[in-house]
């Protein structure tokens, strides 16, 4: 058992708490300008979950990391990891988009998506 499930069994039937689902990689976004890769962006990414979801979501990880590689590449070549990346206003619209595909897999039970980490290292050239 994990320790996270542990942590919520005290809610009991009908318990209002969340889950926090991990996902196991991190996510790696290039960042294109002029025809060449300019940055990599690293993320973690958590699912805050109402329900019991955590096999489900295990179950389906691969689709779900694919629909939300969408949304990362999306807001990569609109510059949203350009310049200031980690202002709350870009952050917030990612995590809107982030949790918009989330809910079209898993249903109103996805509270939020959570990004635990965030790193950019531009590349040389």
């Amino acid at each position: 058992a994990h320790a996270a499930d542990d942590a919520h069994a005290e809610d009991g039937h009908g318990g209002t708490g969340s889950d926090f689902v991990k996902l196991n990689n991190q996510f790696v976004v290039p960042v294109v300008q002029q025809d060449r890769v300019a940055a990599l962006v690293v993320l973690s990414l958590s699912l805050e979950t109402r329900a019991n979801l955590r096999e489900v979501i295990f179950q389906r990880e691969p689709k779900l990391r694919d629909a939300f590689l969408g949304v990362l590449f999306e807001h990569a070549n609109m510059g949203g990891f350009n310049g200031s990346f980690t202002k709350s206003d870009r952050l917030d619209l990612l995590r809107t988009a982030l949790r918009e595909v989330a809910r079209k897999e898993f249903g109103e039970d996805v509270v939020n998506v959570l990004i635990e980490s965030i790193a950019r290292q531009d590349t040389q050239g």
